[in-house]
């Protein structure tokens, strides 16, 4: 039984090791799928921003991969569970802004553009999962984080990732406090789902 943090985010960087894809909702929802993943919690951090990397890295990003995921292991491992309702950030958006301030080596005394795009990403973000509301759902604001990511680094740094034209949730049936139909990515079960 996996049951701390650590352990967790081995196993993710095991199923990331030969991952091509270059789709971040694809990477992310192979591993969402393995036993090893609560439907929320702080594990979701890492998660979220590993699968952002490798996919930025599969779609011709200029990165050293494995620094990078070091790097954001230990950025991640600061972030406690409950961020969203505990300190009004949500740890997926934290998690992708870290990533765009490793991609970009920007730290708190950059001042270029790039310190203003990883603001300009997370709030944009943050605004989009305000509208929606409560209560939190890792999976929810996973397909917010990484899919705005995705547009973001595409709109700003030329790198096309591939994004599903399906963008439906499958775990609305395991969330307990999913919002159902207020939900961009909630798909209704139909009996042979």
């Amino acid at each position: 039984m996996v049951n701390t943090l650590e352990e967790k985010i081995e196993l993710i960087n095991k199923e990331l090791e030969k991952n091509e894809s270059n789709n971040p909702l694809e990477i992310v929802q192979s591993i969402m799928d393995r036993n090893f993943i609560n439907i929320h919690g702080p594990e979701h951090h890492y998660l979220d921003g590993a699968s952002f990397l490798v996919a930025y890295k599969n779609a011709g990003g200029n990165i050293d991969l494995e620094k990078a995921l070091e790097e954001l292991q230990i950025r991640t491992k600061k972030m406690p569970g409950a961020m969203c309702g505990l300190w009004g950030v949500c740890g997926s958006v934290a998690a992708i802004g870290a990533c765009l301030s490793i991609i970009n080596g920007t730290g708190p005394l950059s001042d270029n553009k790039f310190y203003k795009d990883n603001m300009e990403y997370t709030s944009s973000v943050i605004s989009k999962m305000s509208e929606i509301g409560g209560p939190r759902c890792c999976k929810r604001n996973a397909f917010i984080s990484l899919l705005s990511g995705a547009e973001f680094v595409k709109r700003k740094y030329g790198i096309i990732m591939d994004i599903p034209s399906d963008n439906k949730c499958k775990y609305s049936f395991k969330n307990e406090q999913c919002i159902k139909e207020r939900c961009p990515f909630y798909k209704e079960k139909k009996e042979n789902d």
